[in-house]
């Protein structure tokens, strides 16, 4: 057996032939059964069981919607390290509301907290966003308030993701890796938050039933339509993440997921 422990995701990561033709396979299908274009849809799967990696269109910068909050919970825990042993519990529901049930209003008051630009600044230090790259996770707005706005270099968006940095993420925190093993720990249990129940959309939709844990993070917009998990479960453990951009996109993540589960068990 293969250990993720070690496993590095950078640009020049190979993907797995197989699951790669496989995943190809399940979007092509998905896509065309749902009239979405390949410009419209960017999926990554990371099989942390195996060690292997699949990616499609992984770093076409896409708006992120309230994907990207998972950069303020990043930037909460590297601000404040006392954090990763001593959260105070109404803080740990708040950021739990913010990344669970995708509260707006807990996400603007972290946010302003901690203030746009020095978010930003913590994103970029642990490489999630780089101009020369391709960009990555950027969070250049306050959720729900417009009266500051900091477009990411490239795209110009307010919030920004691409389907591998967002693998990136959910790598680092499983293995631990982000700001510290403690800190990587709280997150982990902040997205779990078990006292929170899940939005039964998307991915948990496609995956009721199962017997698996997600943490996750989706986000939707107009039809800027997206999810980003950690999946586990008996005999699997991976990461998923999905980026579309259509008004279908929905049906697309649902399905998506369990094709994808069926694919790992």
């Amino acid at each position: 057996m293969n250990s993720f422990e070690a496993y590095v995701l950078d640009r020049e990561s190979a993907v797995h032939q197989d699951l790669q033709q496989k995943l190809q396979q399940i979007d092509l299908r998905l896509r065309t059964a749902l009239e979405i274009r390949a410009d419209q849809a960017a999926v990554g799967l990371l099989d942390l069981k195996e060690v292997r990696l699949a990616m499609i269109h992984p770093d076409r910068l896409e708006y992120a919607a309230s994907v990207a909050k998972i950069g303020i919970l990043l930037a909460y825990f590297q601000l404040h390290p006392e954090a990763a042993t001593r959260l105070a519990p109404v803080t740990r529901r708040e950021l739990g509301l913010m990344i669970k049930s995708s509260s707006n209003e807990m996400a603007t008051r972290f946010s302003r907290e901690l203030g746009l630009a020095r978010i930003q600044r913590v994103l970029i230090s642990f490489g999630f966003y780089d101009t020369h790259r391709g960009g990555g996770i950027w969070v250049g707005k306050h959720y729900g308030d417009n009266s500051e706005r900091i477009g990411d270099p490239i795209g110009d968006n307010s919030h920004a993701a691409t389907v591998r940095q967002l693998l990136r993420f959910y790598l680092l925190l499983e293995q631990g890796k982000l700001v510290s093993p403690q800190a990587s720990a709280a997150m982990r249990d902040i997205f779990e938050s078990p006292e929170i129940p899940h939005d039964e959309i998307k991915f948990i939709k496609g995956l009721q039933a199962r017997g698996v844990t997600v943490r996750r993070k989706w986000g939707s917009w107009e039809d800027w339509l997206h999810d980003s998990a950690v999946v586990t479960g008996p005999d699997r453990h991976y990461i998923l993440v999905a980026l579309t951009h259509h008004t279908h996109g929905d049906e697309y993540l649902e399905q998506l997921a369990p094709a994808v589960d069926d694919l790992l068990r």
